[in-house]
């Protein structure tokens, strides 16, 4: 195994400055590793939890409506443009999507979202969002023409607010009934992104299936319909299809920044921020071609496009990419709590503060232990990713109810006992590595003469590799459903010895 790259700050001086339980009186100190594996605080009745059925209900009710106005689009799309033309739209709409998707999840790596929650958002802008849009400016198109105004009033006052409140929907309610699977701004930007590249698809079926190729056929042939479906397809997707993701991207941000917060007004103030943002957005981005339109000079479209939208969309590029490694770097804060309570090692921590460092600690996984190693060690990866984000949840005082306490606290004691199953894969298996047990506070390592001495940290951390916190317990007959019980602590806690 090689040294993993140097940590800045020194894990000894950085565990013996930093709190434990971080600066805020809302989070406990972590449970040790002997208490039994309920969360609660003694007394504490189990809260209540949300009937099966009612769920499935919830669910089925969810698939069904979307599935209608699904149907609903494709009689619309088919009526407006005809078979060939919405089989041409639909072939030509879908060839970017696999790309802008792969984007998305490139950003949630280090805690990837459950994927039904991804499908939802997508299918929720591709079908939802441009149901409601398609008949809310259908209807102002209609009022505008009868107060004989120009219809591109519509894509300026109608098409932004609709679209962008409908594209966000979706996303706010995960955040108000699954306000759990939302780690902060990355995560805002994953899902309404996918609710914009659902919303995009769709409506690229319309302009290159309609304005495209059915159009070209009707002027002059199949030939000319082909070369417009290539023009669109340039102007629209190759250059352009950055504009619905960008736009929505706004509301993720506000989404985020509420998801991870406990001030009320914040969590209010930052979606309707957001939202209106990418409202005005979406609206400057429709006004720029009337205006060019109106004045007749094309230019003052295009300086708008590259003065305004582009350097707006790479400074949200550089947020998104900033943002991607919060997760690697919150780690490195917050699971020293972990390792001085005997959880885990300094290696570990040192192990996760980066993507390449998670995916040296895979390959060392392989070598001393096979594909069962590096499965666990994926999952323990996750596993500890998402113990960071609900201790920093837990220092920032997101949960207010005393119920939401007790699952949190519930929450972190399951998460402790998985990374244990998880280690116990690949802790002490590698024959490279020096023998020793960590008690949370320094080494206990086994020297050449036979003789055990205790070992203090140093300040960096060179070898991300797990050591030994207990005797391992055996691998899980059933991996990796079952979850063992956690480690025994090997000596008691400091100040009681």
């Amino acid at each position: 195994m090689r040294p993993a790259d140097a940590v800045p700050g020194g894990y000894a001086d950085r565990m013996a400055d930093t709190p434990s339980g971080g600066a805020t009186p809302a989070a406990p100190p972590p449970p040790s590793p002997a208490l039994p594996p309920s969360g609660g605080p003694p007394g504490m009745p189990m809260p209540s939890r949300r009937r099966p059925w009612l769920r499935y209900v919830v669910l089925a009710v969810t698939i069904l409506f979307i599935a209608a106005c699904a149907v609903f689009m494709l009689f619309t799309l088919g009526q407006s443009l005809g078979v060939e033309a919405l089989l041409i739209g639909l072939v030509a709409a879908i060839l970017p999507v696999p790309v802008l998707i792969a984007c998305f999840l490139w950003l949630d790596r280090y805690e990837p979202e459950p994927l039904k929650y991804l499908v939802f958002c997508f299918a929720w802008g591709a079908f939802v969002s441009t149901a409601a849009s398609i008949k809310v400016n259908g209807f102002f198109a209609d009022r505008f023409a009868d107060w004989g105004l120009p219809d591109t009033l519509t894509a300026v006052f109608s098409a932004p607010f609709i679209e962008e409140l409908t594209k966000a929907l979706g996303p706010i309610l995960l955040l108000v009934f699954r306000r759990r699977e939302w780690s902060g701004i990355t995560d805002g930007l994953v899902y309404c992104g996918l609710s914009a590249v659902g919303f995009a698809m769709v409506e690229n079926i319309l302009y290159l299936g309609g304005h495209g190729y059915r159009t070209g056929v009707e002027q002059y042939g199949p030939a000319t319909g082909a070369q417009m479906v290539l023009m669109t397809f340039i102007v629209r997707i190759l250059i352009f299809g950055f504009a619905h993701p960008l736009f929505t991207a706004m509301t993720g941000v506000g989404l985020g920044i509420a998801a991870r917060t406990a001030d009320r007004r914040v969590r209010v103030l930052a979606p309707i921020a957001g939202l209106l943002v990418a409202m005005m957005l979406h609206g400057a981005w429709n006004f720029l071609p009337s205006l060019a339109l109106a004045t007749g000079q094309p230019l003052v479209a295009l300086y708008g496009y590259i003065g305004v939208m582009v350097p707006i969309f790479f400074g949200m590029v550089g947020l998104a990419v900033w943002l991607r490694a919060w997760e690697g770097r919150l780690t490195e804060r917050i699971l020293p709590d972990y390792v001085r309570a005997g959880w885990l090692t300094p290696p570990e921590v040192a192990a996760l503060g980066s993507l390449g460092r998670r995916h040296a600690a895979r390959t060392w996984a392989r070598r001393v232990g096979g594909d069962r190693a590096v499965k666990a060690m994926r999952g323990y990866q996750f596993a500890a990713t998402r113990l960071a984000l609900l201790r920093d949840g837990m220092r920032r005082g997101l949960d207010v109810r005393p119920a939401d306490r007790y699952r949190t606290l519930d929450e972190e004691r399951h998460l402790l006992g998985t990374i244990s199953a998880y280690r116990s894969f690949f802790v002490g298996r590698d024959p490279q590595a020096p023998v020793g047990i960590w008690d949370g506070q320094r080494y206990h390592l086994r020297f050449p003469d036979g003789q055990q001495r205790p070992v203090d940290p140093p300040d960096e951390p060179v070898v991300p590799i797990p050591v030994v916190l207990a005797p391992p317990p055996p691998p899980p007959a059933h991996f990796p459903g079952w979850y063992g019980p956690p480690p025994a602590a090997p000596w008691p806690p400091a100040g009681h010895r």
